[in-house]
């Protein structure tokens, strides 16, 4: 019995925080859901809940029209309710709503600067890739055009992949990156393709047939491309002329991953990291491994949750990987919203956190040249720019 007692403590945290994400906050404002009068949950009539402040915001202030920011159907704010269930469930778990502990951050901790993006300019956001020559922001999300690059300021400089069904359309765009000569590469788990566009948004290339779900996508320093394949658990290497639209070759790097996603390069020795999420029995809900392979496809470094878990507070979700400039690791952890440093992949787990404050839910990252630190976060549907203060 104290066996059982003892499980079931870490096993009904995690549940009460999986309700709290995924039923007890709005997905339009990312607010938790309260009894109060603008954050009381509201069933629209198509079925889906937001808070009360978002569907006054949403709604004509005369007609009241609006549509819903998920199914798109149009209703009035008038024809909405309480939702009964969300505000019972608020109730019944009351003080067990507890925030993630979070690690202090180390020296060296990086502060955020700016934010740029937000609702409507961005849509639930699930990739970022920076241009090597221009610098722009290029970011893939659920607008009805999928791609989306900033400039230096922060502003919309250009958009294009139209979501529709068309073979140079975009259904569901999961990652993307861009290419030292400024080709735009997407992965679209819609129809299971590899898309490529030059830097104006012309489609080159469509890369279909050969993949059972692509998810990450990365640029190698001798502007090859890998990607990972999250269904058929391999990571691939494509070697494609740009300019031409020509895919030359594809080389299998690894299989035998479990259910490999986020993938980066290190631009100074070479290795690659994969994120795995295995989905096998025992490893837990939100259970995750980084792996880093030398160039020669090697394994150099491997660390997974649980081994994490004894240097962090609270358990760790890995979302996004990527090199700094000193070939750190460096991933995102959507349960304590904190991204981390795992050190060198030959001193695996060197952790330190960097950020512990002001993200919601990160899914992307990405260094500039000038070791800025670019946070895409999907709940706050922006990005945030993190520096160093050396002072």
């Amino acid at each position: 019995m104290g066996a059982e007692a003892s499980g079931s403590g870490p096993a009904l945290q995690e549940l009460v925080r999986e309700a709290e994400i995924s039923l007890l906050e709005c997905k339009v404002c990312f607010e938790r859901f309260g009894h109060r009068q603008q954050r009381r949950p509201r069933n629209l009539p198509c079925g889906h809940v937001v808070c009360l402040a978002c569907v006054a915001a949403l709604a004509h202030p005369r007609t009241l029209a609006l549509e819903c920011p998920f199914c798109r159907r149009a209703c009035r704010g008038c024809d909405t309710s309480d939702c009964l269930p969300v505000l019972h469930l608020l109730e019944l778990l009351g003080s067990a709503l507890r925030p993630a502990p979070a690690a202090p951050c180390a020296p060296g901790a990086l502060t955020c600067h700016r934010a740029f993006g937000g609702w409507g300019t961005l849509v639930n956001p699930t990739g970022l890739a920076l241009c090597p020559k221009t610098g722009r922001v290029v970011v893939v999300h659920d607008g009805r055009r999928r791609v989306k690059i900033f400039d230096s300021g922060g502003g919309c400089a250009h958009q294009f992949g139209e979501k529709g069904e068309a073979a140079q359309d975009i259904r569901y765009p999961l990652d993307v990156t861009v290419t030292n000569d400024c080709h735009v590469v997407v992965t679209d788990a819609g129809d299971r393709s590899i898309k490529v566009f030059d830097f104006f948004g012309q489609i080159k290339l469509v890369i279909g047939g050969q993949f059972s779900l692509p998810w990450g996508v990365e640029t190698t320093p001798q502007n090859g491309v890998v990607v990972t394949d999250a269904e058929a658990g391999s990571l691939h290497l494509l070697e494609v002329d740009f300019p031409e639209g020509v895919l030359q070759r594809t080389e299998r790097l690894q299989g035998h991953l479990c259910s490999p996603r986020g993938v980066a390069v290190s631009w100074l020795t070479g290795a690659i990291a994969v994120l795995e999420h295995p989905l096998g029995l025992g490893t837990g809900a939100g259970s995750t491994t980084v792996k880093v392979f030398s160039p020669s496809m090697q394994l150099i470094g491997q660390v997974d949750s649980f081994g994490l878990s004894l240097f962090f507070p609270s358990r760790i979700t890995a979302s996004a990987v990527t090199f700094d400039h000193q070939g750190n690791v460096i991933v995102a952890d959507t349960s304590s919203q904190a991204i981390l440093c795992l050190g060198k992949p030959e001193e695996f787990p060197a952790l330190k956190p960097i950020i512990t404050h002001g993200l919601s839910h990160p899914v992307a990252l990405t260094f500039t040249k000038e070791n800025a630190l670019l946070v895409l976060d999907s709940a706050a549907h922006s990005i945030k720019v993190y520096k160093a203060d050396w002072g």
